[in-house]
C-alpha cells in the first residue's frame, strides 16, 4: 500500500510508523526513503516476514541511525519471557501466601496485609447479593471479631478475605462452606 510513489507524495522528514502489517510498507522504498531524507526516521514492529526466533532475524531497515525495530508481540522478547517467568509464580505465591489477588486478569483483585495474631479466610463466591452478609453473619453467631475484611467482585466472581483475631471453631468453617453460592472456602492461616 505504501510503496515508491506513496513515499515520494509525502512530506520532507516525515516520520512514518507501521504498526499494522508487514506487507503495507515496501521496505525497499522505505530504505530509500530513509537514506535520501525523505523520510527522517521510521518505527516498524512488523515485517514481511516475521522472525521465527531471537537472531534469526534480518531486514534492510537493521542498522540504519533512524530506525526503530520493535517486535510485534513485546511478550515475545527474551526480556519479557523473563520478566513473566519472575512475575507469574510470584503472584501465585501472593495468593498461596496471603490470599492476594493483585493483578489478576479475570479474577477480582484484592490486596490486605498479612495479620499477626489472625486468622485469614478466603471465600470465593457467585456474585450474588447477600454473600458477605451471610459471612458475616455465621462470623457474628461464634463472636469471631473481623479484624481486616476486603470483598472484590467482578461480573460472576466475588471474593472475600476476612482476617478474624480468635481461634475457630470447625462448626464455622463448615457454616461458611456451605453458605450458598459459594464456590471455593479456604482457611489461609
Amino acid at each position: 500500500y505504501i510503496g515508491e510513489a506513496e513515499i515520494a507524495q509525502m512530506k520532507d522528514g516525515v516520520h512514518l510508523v507501521n504498526l499494522s502489517r508487514g506487507f503495507v510498507v515496501d521496505i525497499q522504498a522505505l530504505v530509500a526513503g530513509l537514506k535520501s531524507g525523505k523520510i527522517a526516521g521510521t518505527a516498524v514492529d512488523v515485517y514481511p516476514e516475521e522472525p521465527r526466533k531471537n537472531g534469526d532475524f534480518y531486514t534492510e531497515l537493521k542498522g540504519l541511525n533512524n530506525v526503530i525495530l520493535t517486535p510485534h508481540i513485546g511478550g515475545s522478547t527474551e526480556e519479557a519471557q523473563k520478566d513473566i517467568a519472575d512475575f507469574v509464580p510470584s503472584k501465585i505465591m501472593a495468593y498461596i501466601n496471603s490470599g492476594n489477588t493483585v493483578d489478576a486478569v479475570n479474577f477480582p483483585n484484592i490486596r490486605l496485609p498479612r495479620q499477626n495474631n489472625a486468622h485469614r479466610f478466603l471465600h470465593i463466591h457467585k456474585n450474588v447479593s447477600g454473600v458477605m452478609a451471610k459471612i458475616n453473619k455465621v462470623l457474628a453467631k461464634y463472636d469471631l471479631n473481623i479484624t481486616g475484611q476486603y470483598l472484590s467482585t467482578d461480573e460472576k466472581v466475588g471474593y472475600v478475605i476476612t482476617d478474624v483475631n480468635k481461634i475457630y471453631d470447625e462448626e464455622v468453617i463448615e457454616k461458611l462452606r456451605k453458605i450458598k453460592g459459594t464456590i471455593k472456602f479456604r482457611i489461609l492461616y
